[in-house]
């Protein structure tokens, strides 16, 4: 089910290629939410913002967390030296240089990524027995589900929440969200900036396709003596760290190239979230709101802005420190985060980027509706927790652990999970609103905010009078285009010379001519 979210990706691409980078490119933007200052006002701007900001934070905590568990687990460091040791080191090359740093950081640190994974990957096929063996494992254990295309809003993976859900959050990332903006904006014209997006998506799908193979090696090795069963572990979090530790330990080395691999997605995410954080607070709230910034020299204005960076490097470690304390599916809960926040942001970038007639007022009503909405799909989400009705949990089992001299402290039958696979027992209870909401999958957290934006956005619109001149520039260029194709109408222009010397001849001249030039018409 992950690696459909490579097709989803992919769909994102091309939307990307034709509505966004012409948008940007053109009107010559720092912040994308500058963009949305020139077209709906500084109040839809503000308020985007302010959940752009909350966002990151949220996502840049759970970021930071994710290699500091795996280098707890390896090494034995304690897990808040190890969050501390990796803010500090990712805050400190943001800090110091900015966007530059981010970009050619980025570009060794997914060649680490991919050394750490392949390393796996070899050295588990050769313990396992080979490729055929591992998929045969895979496909006996109910492992290799491509495309399940149940309807049910409520299954938490299917087709359907993957691709289409996996769409409107890759769409929101790359058209809304600083973080990723920035990188293409920095390439020196549109052409390269449509290319390294194409390229950053064959990079992901090799980068996925050896991350779910390492998935399948995992379940392989662990058949029949699931860790976290066998109380070896706490949670299916620190399962990666532990297949390196049984398989990776005897090599001396090894083990470090992966959380190396695991910090390097974790060093990218947070110094290309650091850098946009402190670029959007620049841009959007200092600048317009701070009149001593234009007259402050650039070394001063250079100085604080590392000083914000630095600032926000901190707030990131003690989010890392807090997302500790839950205990979730890391994978899982980035999705709904996704989901909840990027919604009703990327249904205003769709209001201000195809919809002419769309205003501020809109706007502004159409992101707190569709806002107050994701926070009742969240709190939801929490106090009503989703059954195994839902999830059809696939079983695992302990069956094998006397051969590893594991001492199993819980037994689990693998029979009722079986058959909590395919029974669905009907509630007896009255579900409440809450309840019902809770159940939605979070795949679709986003697609429900993005529309419940657009569509309350478009209403009051109407109802407010909407936009009478909209400046062209701000609408995508790809929107002039369909509408000219669809209506035959070609944009106003200043009459030509040859017009304007026909309307200034007499009427016999005119009418001898025998023709009348578009213009003129």
């Amino acid at each position: 089910m992950v690696l459909l979210f490579n097709v989803s990706c992919l769909i994102t691409v091309v939307f990307t290629c034709l509505i966004y980078i012409p948008l940007f490119y053109r009107l010559n933007i720092i912040s994308t939410y500058e963009y949305i200052s020139r077209r709906f006002g500084s109040a839809v701007k503000y308020l985007i913002v302010i959940t752009f900001l909350t966002y990151m934070f949220i996502y840049l905590g759970i970021a930071t967390y994710t290699p500091a568990l795996a280098l707890s687990e390896v090494t034995g460091i304690n897990l808040w030296i190890s969050i501390i040791t990796t803010g500090s080191v990712c805050t400190l090359y943001t800090t110091l240089g900015g966007i530059k740093a981010v970009v050619w950081t980025d570009v060794f640190q997914i060649c680490i990524m991919l050394a750490g994974l392949l390393a796996l990957l070899i050295q588990g096929l050769i313990q396992v027995g080979g490729f055929e063996k591992v998929w045969r494992t895979a496909e006996r254990g109910g492992r290799l589900n491509f495309f399940d295309f149940d309807p049910d809003p409520r299954r938490k993976h299917t087709f359907w929440t993957t691709v289409l859900g996996g769409t409107f959050v890759w769409i929101a990332i790359y058209s809304c969200n600083q973080a990723q903006v920035q990188r293409y904006l920095s390439c020196k014209s549109e052409k390269e900036a449509k290319k390294a997006i194409f390229l950053n998506w064959v990079a992901m799908l090799g980068l996925s396709v050896a991350a779910c193979m390492c998935g399948l090696i995992m379940y392989a090795i662990y058949e029949t003596c699931d860790p976290v069963q066998a109380k070896r572990i706490n949670n299916s979090n620190q399962m990666t760290p532990l297949l390196v530790l049984d398989i990776l330990a005897h090599i001396p080395g090894v083990p470090g190239l992966f959380i190396a691999s695991a910090f390097s997605g974790t060093l990218s995410t947070i110094s290309s979230g650091i850098n946009a954080i402190a670029a959007v607070s620049v841009e959007d709230i200092i600048k317009p709101n701070w009149k001593s910034w234009e007259h402050f020299s650039e070394s001063k204005k250079t100085l604080f802005t590392k000083l914000l960076a630095m600032t926000f490097g901190i707030w990131t470690m003690l989010l890392g420190g807090l997302t500790s304390l839950l205990d979730e599916n890391l994978m899982q809960l980035m999705r709904s985060v996704d989901g909840l926040f990027l919604g009703p942001i990327l249904g205003v970038f769709t209001l201000a980027a195809l919809f002419p007639k769309s205003n501020g007022k809109g706007a502004f009503v159409g992101m707190v509706i569709s806002s107050f909405l994701s926070m009742l799909f969240g709190v939801s989400s929490q106090m009503y927790p989703p059954d195994n009705r839902f999830t059809r949990k696939l079983p695992t089992s302990t069956s094998g652990c006397h051969l590893h001299n594991i001492t199993v402290t819980s037994s689990t039958n693998v029979t009722s999970l079986l058959t909590t696979m395919e029974t669905y027992p009907a509630p007896e209870k009255t579900v409440n609103i809450l309840e019902a909401m809770a159940s939605l999958s979070y795949g679709y957290y986003t697609p429900v905010g993005c529309l419940a934006s657009i569509i309350i956005g478009l209403l009051v619109s109407m109802v407010t009078g909407g936009t009478k001149d909209v400046d062209e520039s701000l609408i995508a260029p790809i929107y002039h285009t369909i509408h000219k194709f669809i209506f035959k109408k070609e944009p106003s222009a200043p009459l030509p010379e040859s017009g304007i010397q026909l309307l200034e001849s007499t009427p016999e001249k005119l009418f001898s001519t025998g023709h009348y030039p578009s213009s003129l018409q």
